[in-house]
């Protein structure tokens, strides 16, 4: 890839997050407002000082205005973008490049999205004109596949990896009922996933995210800046995006046992901050664990596990909260529950209460000067045609 990366160009400078909930008694304007009023009452910038806005939303509206009008911003740059599941993280992509290139001092990346009261489960996409031949299949279909193929290519017995795939639900309900942002908020117990009611495949109801409404916000400002509003800024060190095109779905060597653009994707971002040896240099992760198998190939995709190898580090308590590299400490999609817009900032805003030693004790990972960086993972899509995030984030420049 040719990506030049913006490493230590742009730092993060005042993070909000609302809790991700069922907010039957707030609308998409409370959300945008209550995430962004935490993110202007931590930082001391006052709401004039930012220069432009990008706004990430699914279907929680199709403009700029969405935002403009809710937080009553005056004669600003709103731009509202979309990229599947990816739409915060997107929002914060441009932000950040915007600040580097120059055109901006200050930026906001606000994602939000309201979906619980309109009748749908998760969200209800517009149905765009085809030729027919588009998948039917769930989401929860897509990805149960992921299953049974890396059983068959690793030689894993299929209850075996029933139980690994339970442990990865596991762990983040554990992380989970430690959080208070964090939607569901109890320990599950292992044999209570196996045994809960199939969705699809062997997927259960626990395997699954759940649906949630929520929004999260960022500021970004040029490195140099930094300081000016927080001792604790997060420098970034690598933003990179992948669009995949379909091309597994036709190539019958595609088994579904990786996400060739999540690969990739990763291998431009260790790239772009100057990342070796992942496993090693990773101080905590949040992943993008909409169903527990795409948690598991993501271990080796990110580079985090050897191929093949992903589900016995699992079994081990790698991935764990106090375990060699914490993923999803705060609970991941799995507890929070999925906003579209707004679940990519949220995973940048556990990062930024983690490195900077601000998440509550009982969940608070080790912070070690040999693992100076976290990372932040957002697919959207399914096996095969999807796009990926990863960015880098670290607390020192350098």
């Amino acid at each position: 890839m040719a990506s030049h990366g913006i490493k230590d160009k742009v730092a993060i400078v005042a993070m909000g997050c609302t809790p991700f909930r069922e907010h039957w008694d707030k609308g998409t304007d409370d959300l945008l407002r209550d995430a962004f009023d935490e993110t202007l009452t931590t930082s001391g910038i006052a709401k004039d000082d930012i220069d432009a806005y990008w706004l990430g939303t699914a279907q929680s509206g199709m403009s700029g205005i969405t935002a403009a009008a809710p937080l009553g911003l005056d004669n600003k740059p709103v731009t509202r973008v979309e990229n599947y599941c990816a739409s915060g993280s997107e929002a914060l992509r441009q932000a950040a490049y915007a600040v580097a290139s120059g055109a901006y001092d200050v930026a906001m990346a606000i994602g939000v999205e309201k979906v619980k009261d309109s009748g749908y489960q998760g969200l209800n996409a517009f149905p765009i004109p085809n030729d027919g031949t588009n998948r039917t299949l769930t989401a929860a279909a897509m990805f149960s596949l992921v299953a049974p193929a890396y059983a068959e290519r690793y030689g894993v017995d299929g209850d075996v990896l029933k139980k690994v795939l339970a442990r990865i639900a596991w762990k983040n309900h554990y992380n989970g009922a430690r959080n208070p942002r964090a939607q569901f908020r109890k320990e599950v117990d292992i044999d209570t996933i196996c045994n809960a009611v199939p969705v699809a495949g062997r997927l259960g109801v626990f395997d699954c995210a759940g649906v949630a409404d929520g929004s999260a916000a960022a500021i970004v400002v040029r490195a140099e800046d930094a300081h000016r509003f927080t001792d604790k800024p997060l420098f970034i060190k690598a933003l990179s995006f992948v669009a995949g095109n379909g091309s597994p779905l036709g190539d019958q060597g595609y088994d579904y046992t990786t996400f060739p653009e999540v690969a990739r994707c990763a291998a431009d971002a260790y790239a772009q901050a100057g990342v070796t040896d992942p496993r090693h240099q990773i101080a905590m992760a949040e992943v993008h664990d909409c169903f527990t198998p795409t948690e598991l190939v993501l271990m080796e995709d990110l580079g985090f596990s050897g191929r093949g190898e992903a589900w016995k580090d699992i079994e081990a308590g790698v991935f764990d909260l106090h375990g060699e590299l914490p993923v999803n400490p705060d609970g991941g999609l799995k507890s929070f529950g999925h906003p579209v817009g707004a679940s990519g900032l949220r995973m940048h805003f556990e990062n930024w209460l983690q490195l900077r030693g601000e998440a509550p004790e009982d969940r608070q990972i080790a912070l070690d000067p040999s693992r100076p960086y976290g990372l932040v993972h957002n697919l959207g899509g399914y096996p095969g045609e999807m796009v990926s995030f990863v960015s880098i984030l670290g607390t020192e420049p350098g």
